[in-house]
This record gives structure tokens, sequence and C-alpha cells, in this order.
């Protein structure tokens, strides 16, 4: 974005710096990001979600700010324990599926229920753990610290009991935790953004964008739950309908244009049009998409002024990737 500008954040470092990657590392990067997500995307679990509840958001997220670590580990995290956790369940599943024959079906999920109750906890403090260390120049969260946390919520876990269950998330997960958030997506397309021409103020932009994808995060059902209306055309969607748009929840992509749009619109509505239409250009998905995600975000944001309501919101499909 011309010059090199600082983007600030919560924890006090100086945050990403824009405008100083070369075009052809940003277009492989984004080409990169878009084909792990279509490829997860593919790969989709039908209960894919569940542990992305308030809740849970809210407890990592306040944890990590506890911690004072990085704003993007909080959302690695988020998205560690989210695909370990399904993980888990598709394994303890596959294997009740095989002793259900003799112990029946409802001491099988009892079972199930019970393993996962019983080290949640736990398992969410060691995905915050392992996405603190893939941030190596910020603050990693030792034993020490994780286990005096668990103390303090009455826990006694051992510190080879804490160790153990990093493990397991590792190996669940086959060491591939490295995995790309909605932030990295936002960041990238920023940088997009500005080489191709879109010259905004990229501290402050970068700070709105952060602070609407934590209220995403925190409000994720009752967004999506306004997009799915408005996309239907009907105030109460079936079965049917809310399972064929889990898609459209999990799209990273879909997330980042829409976070980058919503901000425009609030920092520099005069902007706007212009910042859909290259966002459009260059992930190919729709404006009409974008400006429905906007006008989702907004309506819980502010209740009011929103961009205009347009119809047909749909899973994106065949993008386009390219720069200018």
């Amino acid at each position: 974005m011309g010059s090199p500008v600082r983007a600030g954040s919560w924890c006090g470092d100086s945050g990403p710096i824009f405008g100083e990657v070369a075009p052809e590392i940003i277009e492989d990067t984004l080409i990169h990001l878009a084909t792990e997500n279509e490829q997860y995307l593919s790969e989709l679990s039908d209960q894919a979600g569940c542990f992305k509840e308030a809740q849970i958001v809210e407890f990592i997220f306040l944890l990590s700010e506890k911690w004072h670590l990085d704003q993007s580990v909080r959302y690695q995290a988020v998205e560690l324990l989210e695909r370990f956790m399904m993980k888990q369940i598709e394994q303890i599943s596959s294997g009740g599926k095989v002793k259900s024959r003799d112990q029946g079906h409802g001491s099988t999920c009892r079972s199930l229920q019970d393993q996962i109750r019983d080290t949640f906890v736990l398992r969410l403090v060691s995905c915050v753990q392992l996405a603190s260390k893939l941030s190596l120049h910020y603050n990693v969260v030792n034993s020490d610290t994780a286990l005096k946390f668990l103390q303090s919520l009455k826990y006694s876990y051992t510190k080879q009991e804490l160790l153990e269950s990093e493990l397991a998330v590792l190996k669940t997960l086959r060491f591939q935790i490295n995995v790309s958030t909605p932030l990295a997506y936002v960041e990238l397309l920023l940088e997009v953004l500005g080489h191709n021409g879109c010259l905004l103020p990229a501290q402050p932009l970068h700070f709105m964008c952060i602070q609407l994808l934590d209220f995403s995060y925190l409000m994720r059902d009752t967004i999506y739950d306004t997009l799915l209306k408005v996309a239907i055309e009907n105030p109460t969607p079936n079965k049917l309908q809310v399972s064929k748009f889990l898609t459209v929840k999990e799209d990273s992509m879909l997330l980042a244009v829409g976070i980058i749009s919503t901000s425009v619109f609030v920092l520099h509505p005069g902007h706007w049009k212009q910042v859909v239409e290259h966002l459009n250009s260059i992930t190919g998905i729709t404006s009409q998409s974008i400006l429905e995600f906007s006008y989702a975000v907004l309506t819980h944001v502010l209740g009011g002024t929103t961009p205009r309501q347009h119809r047909g919101t749909r899973a994106p499909e065949n993008r386009i990737l390219r720069l200018k």
C-alpha cells in the first residue's frame, strides 16, 4: 500500500507492514490460500463449526488476552481446537461403530460424550499453547503458566499430562497445525488491494478488520443466520437449506472479503463501491455476495445504516484469483 505502514494491534506489537512484498510472492500466496480454502470446504464434516460457538470462542479470546498473545494466536487456537475436536469425534465414532455391536449404541455415545467433556478444557489450553508456539517472536505459553491457569479452575493436571495433551493434539492433526486463519486471508487481501492501487490508510483499516473479525467470531451463528435468511428470502430456513449453507459459514475467503468490505464501509464509505469491485476482481466472489455479507454484519453491529440489501447469496464457486 505505497510506503510501508505499520498497523496497530491490541497487544502492543508493531503489527504487519504493508507494501513490502513482491507481486509474484503475493500472487503465489493468494493462490495457495485459495486452494487451501477450497480443499478444506470440499472435505467438510457435517458437524463443522460446532466447536466455534460463542462461549468457546470467548473463552479462547479472553485466555489469549490474559496471556498477552498476538491476535493471530487466538484465531489459530480456535481453528486448531475445531479441527482437533472434529478429528477426535471421527476417530471415536469410527471405533464406536465396531464396539456398539457388543456394547450397544447408547453406551458408546455416553463414552464419547464423557471423553470429550472430561478433557475439553485441557485440550483447549493445549491448542492455545500450540498456537502461541507458532508465533515464535511473540509470547509463548509455557507449562508452568498453563498449569497455573488450570489449577485456578480446580483441575489437578500434571506437567506430564499437559505435555501428553499437546502431543495428542499434534498426533490427531498429524502435526499439521500451521493452518491459515481468516486473519491471514484479510491481511493478504489488504496487501493485494494496495498493490492494485486501492490506497486507503492501512493502520486504521487493519485495526477495524480485527475488531470486526473478533465480532464475527463471537456472533458467528447470528450473523450467518441473517445471511442465510437473506439468501433464501425466507425467515424460516429448513434443515436442508441450513445444511447446504455450511460451506458458506466455513469459507475463510468469503469471511475475509466481507470483513474488509464492512471495514471500508465504516471508515471510508465513499470508497466502498470501488473496494468491493476490487475484491470481486481479486477473488471472483460476486459483489452481491460481498454486499450481503456486509449487510449481515452491520445489521448486528450498527442496527441501522447498512449497505442496501440485495438478493442471491450463494457459496462462492469458480473463483478467478489475479493481480492487476
